[in-house]
């Protein structure tokens, strides 16, 4: 049985005999045309050449001899003596191409009657002689010689010409027969590839094609086909891979199947006694297991769409996660789902994280359900511990205030120097105190909502140039350029101008006290899809990497830092500004080359037309 080797040579091994006889037969054809060629061009063409110059030559020395019978001498015998050259030239030439039966003789004659000719010009062209004689002797002797030399020139011409005719009809002849050859050849090679082709397509295509669509099969999941062949060569040995593939792709299939039920039926159990509301749910957005945790608080069942009302909140966050393969969670209170369980309110914070296969594509989400209720219930006692300790003592630190007012004053009595000196120290400490207090009474409330926003449209030039006025005197004399970068047609943003000054004058008065001198303070602007985006920059000493995420929170303070520097509360205190106003803020900083501050604050021209959207 031949193998598709042995196959493939076959038919290849016949169209390359094919492919060199006809190149031997080209190549043999070539040659004889091309000896065919060369007579005509090489050996005849050169006798014609020949006898045309003889002729020619022949014809002007009788010109000059005609001269001279005329009177011009010496015209004419230069004329004669320039074209005997030639003619000898000639002459010579046709004497050594002789390849014609009966050239020889012919050329030898015409070399005898030149010779004749050469002493019958002396008997014309001799000046001394009588005119008549001269005339005589050119019609009696010269031009009788003329016309056999020119006759006999023809008959040599005539001769290699008939020749070149000849040499070229069995040029002719030889190039029908090899044309002849040569399709025969192509006809030949034409029906063997033919041939070969439709064996190609029994002995491999057919095979193969047959092998492609159990692959196909396959792929579909379809492990229970069996390929029948009857070939023995390699196509058989891979059809018979094929199945010995398939028969271990389905005990594969059945060991993964038994597993995976396995798998399932654990997983499903420990759901069911997990603390913790938890859903899977698969790429499409199918519940596919869920806790018990989830099904009494939520209402979650599987089966159940992502798009359903029970996850009202979390398709975002499912959506975020699929598309980039990272977990999603909203990282504010007011994304917190409320729900009431037995007459008891519960809050949940929901994070949503992806199940990558091992290309790192997303199969699936983990839909996590945290109970941050008491720890909800704890921040707000923070709160109110703080309003209430901060309320409580705002009042006595007024009247403490107002005492360190009158003492100083003397309005009880004169001071002595030390006295004066511990009544400064304890008036600059108790205003210390009382900003401390105003800052986190204003973080409380803000906190609560209880801080009443007065939203109103603002052109940020305006709102930019009156928050940071106040710091150029400060400024110049720390010795720093404090520059204003606010394009033209920024749109106007929704703010409250008063608690945005807020947040200027802290990131400005950060950048002027840790920026040294001859450094640069730079606020700018640029307009997103929804957002105005404002900046302020430095160049100072700025923020080490591993406190970034730390440098918005309450009471943090880069260590390191003076006493002076406060106590963390004016960047917690920006942060809830912006967040309020619905924006977002970020820092990026490199130490010893500066920080940058950036908030956003909403279009006003986007907030009227989702208004009218709704409405």
């Amino acid at each position: 049985m031949l193998g598709i080797r042995q196959k493939l040579s076959l038919g290849f091994g016949g169209l390359l005999a094919v492919i060199l006889t006809i190149g031997l037969e080209s190549v043999a054809l070539f040659s004889e045309l091309g000896g065919s060629i060369d007579v005509i061009l090489r050996e005849n063409y050169r006798s014609v050449i020949a006898s045309q110059e003889m002729k020619e030559a022949l014809e002007r020395m009788d010109s000059g001899m005609l001269f001279t019978l005329l009177g011009y001498q010496q015209e004419g015998v230069d004329l004669i003596t320039k074209n005997k050259t030639v003619f000898l030239k000639a002459m010579n030439s046709e004497l050594e191409n002789i390849t014609i039966p009966g050239e020889e003789e012919k050329a030898t004659h015409i070399q005898k009657l030149f010779n004749q000719y050469e002493e019958a010009i002396e008997s014309v062209t001799q000046p001394e002689i009588p005119h008549e004689a001269r005339l005589e002797a050119y019609f009696h002797k010269v031009l009788p010689l003329f016309q056999l030399i020119k006759t006999t020139a023809d008959e040599i011409l005539n001769m290699n010409q008939q020749n070149m005719s000849d040499a070229n009809q069995e040029a002719r002849i030889k190039s029908q027969a090899a044309r002849q050859r040569m399709m025969i050849l192509l006809v030949v090679g034409a029906l063997l590839a033919a041939l070969f082709m439709l064996l190609t397509k029994k002995w491999i295509l057919r095979p193969i094609a047959g092998l492609t669509l159990s692959a196909q099969e396959i792929k579909s999941g379809n492990l229970d086909l069996y390929i029948l062949s009857r070939s023995r060569d390699e196509i058989g040995t891979l059809a018979q891979a094929f199945n010995e593939m398939a028969a271990g792709l389905r005990e594969s299939r059945r060991v993964d199947r038994a597993n995976w039920s396995h798998m399932k039926r654990s997983t499903e159990l420990a759901f069911k006694v997990l603390p913790e509301a938890v859903a899977i749910v698969d790429k499409e957005g199918v519940v596919q297991i869920v806790s018990d945790t989830a099904t009494e608080v939520f209402g979650m069942l599987p089966t159940e769409k992502i798009n359903s009302p029970i996850f009202h909140g979390m398709v975002e966050l499912f959506n975020e996660a699929i598309s980039t393969g990272r977990p999603a969670e909203p990282n504010k209170d007011q994304y917190l789902i409320q729900r009431f369980v037995n007459g008891k309110e519960f809050y949940f914070r929901p994070k949503v994280v992806p199940v990558l296969d091992n290309y790192r594509h997303p199969t699936g989400v983990i839909i996590l359900l945290t109970d941050v209720t008491l720890e909800r219930e704890q921040n707000e006692i923070k709160r109110g511990v703080v309003s209430t300790v901060s309320h409580q003592l705002k009042t006595p630190l007024t009247s403490i205030r107002m005492s360190l007012h009158l003492l100083l004053e003397e309005k009880v009595g004169p001071l002595s120097a030390k006295q004066l000196e511990l009544l400064i120290a304890a008036r600059e400490e108790s205003d210390r105190l009382h900003t401390i207090l105003e800052r986190l009474l204003n973080i409380s409330r803000i906190e609560s909502g209880k801080t009443n926003m007065e939203l109103k449209s603002v052109r940020p030039h305006e709102l930019v140039f009156e928050s940071i006025e106040p710091f150029r005197s400060a400024a110049v004399d720390r010795g720093l350029t404090l520059e204003v970068q606010l394009p033209d047609d920024s749109p106007e943003v929704s703010a409250d101008p008063v608690m945005v000054s807020q947040v200027f004058a802290n990131l400005v008065s950060n950048a002027l006290k840790y920026t040294g001198p001859g450094g640069l303070i730079r606020v700018f602007a640029q307009t997103t899809d929804d957002f105005v985006q404002f900046s302020v920059s430095d160049t100072g000493r700025g923020i080490p990497a591993q406190y970034l995420e730390k440098i918005l929170q309450h009471f943090f303070r880069v260590p390191g830092q003076t006493t002076e520097s406060g106590l963390g509360l004016g960047l917690s205190i920006v942060q809830e500004i912006v967040e309020a106003h619905g924006g977002t803020i970020s820092v990026e900083s490199l130490e010893s080359e500066g920080s940058v501050f950036t908030f956003t604050l909403r279009r006003s021209d986007r907030i009227f037309e989702e208004k009218a959207k709704y409405d």
